[in-house]
């Protein structure tokens, strides 16, 4: 064995053993646009696939303004108290000139953040659609293998497309405000048909009222999505201040997970997200290398300006670029010749 070897063995002991440290490290690795960084970390996973899977994953979505980071530590902290280790994947946008996290994760869960219990990672989201990091799936394995049994992945807000987390979670939570006017105008249908539980947050004092009317809104429009599997949506009111309602939402979440368990549903669902994971990687993967095919630069250029010129349509500049680029990576591997019988 090499010492290689050795050392991403190391590595994943290190993490099973609930190193800190090594974790951190090992998910600023899945983050690197280093090749070497990337296949280390991707070794080290591959090492600790067996220890993964036994995590509660819970995506957590909402309207800007709605209390993530608060309604996140109050339950998280809730949570720590019966037994559980707690792991926040926090996604903050990115900056467009440093591409670092605008927001940071320096003011938010600071009671949470002390906790043994728990594990907070802020992380840019690199410009990635979706919500999410383009390593958040990773970091969900790489934290269920250092011993974190519930993975609560926040995301950015809800969006056209602020829809990934629904694959790679098994509950998706999405948080809505009370007194927001039409309440229908902050969420999309499409929002609608990923939610399992839809919570309108910050139910308290004044807002009481407020909150019971959204939460009836958000009940008869689920009463027309017809849902993917066999739990139904529900709805229901909290507060992250008081802590009302977050002992029914997470027993919420539990009945979801059990009905899941029971039906097989779970099994199906994570199977599929896998195979739906490796398509997105290949995507990204081809795109990216036909944007960074430096012999396609300057026909590039060309395309964009018939484009612009109206002198081709989209489809057709599309198939002049996949042609080109199929060609140099043909040029680049090509098939060995046959042999002679």
């Amino acid at each position: 064995m090499t010492d290689k070897a050795l050392s991403n063995e190391a590595f994943a002991y290190g993490i099973m053993a609930r190193e800190r440290a090594l974790l951190s490290r090992a998910i600023t690795l899945t983050e690197s646009s280093l090749a070497s960084h990337r296949d280390t970390a991707q070794d080290v996973l591959q090492r600790l696939l067996p220890r993964t899977g036994k995590a509660m994953r819970v995506g957590i979505s909402g309207v800007p303004g709605v209390g993530k980071s608060t309604f996140i530590e109050s339950l998280g902290l809730k949570l720590i108290k019966q037994g559980h280790r707690v792991a926040v994947l926090a996604v903050d946008p990115s900056s467009q000139r440093s591409g670092g996290s605008i927001l940071g994760d320096k003011t938010r869960m600071a009671s949470l953040s002390l906790k043994d219990e728990a594990y907070i990672r802020p992380s840019p989201t690199g410009g990635h659609l979706g919500g999410v990091t383009r390593v958040t799936r990773e970091s969900i394995l790489l934290c269920e293998a250092a011993g974190f049994d519930v993975i609560l992945v926040e995301t950015v807000g809800v969006g056209q497309s602020e829809t990934d987390v629904s694959d790679m979670v098994d509950c998706f939570l999405v948080l809505m405000l009370p007194g927001a006017g039409d309440e229908l105008q902050g969420i999309k249908k499409g929002v609608l048909e990923l939610a399992d539980i839809i919570a309108v947050n910050k139910a308290d004092g004044d807002t009481i009222d407020d909150a019971k009317h959204a939460m009836a809104a958000y009940q008869r429009a689920l009463s027309i999505v017809q849902p993917v599997g066999s739990w139904r949506p529900v709805t229901m009111t909290c507060s992250s201040i008081t802590g009302d309602g977050l002992d029914d939402l997470w027993q919420q979440v539990r009945s979801h997970r059990r009905q899941l368990i029971d039906t097989g549903e779970l099994v199906q669902q994570r199977e599929q997200q896998r195979v739906r994971w490796m398509w997105s990687i290949v995507d990204q993967q081809v795109l990216a290398s036909l944007r960074e095919n430096p012999t396609l630069q300057a026909l590039v250029e060309q395309i964009e300006a018939a484009l612009r010129d109206q002198e081709l349509t989209a489809l057709q500049a599309a198939n002049v670029l996949l042609q080109a680029w199929y060609q140099s990576r043909q040029a680049a591997f090509p098939e060995p010749a046959p042999t002679a019988q």
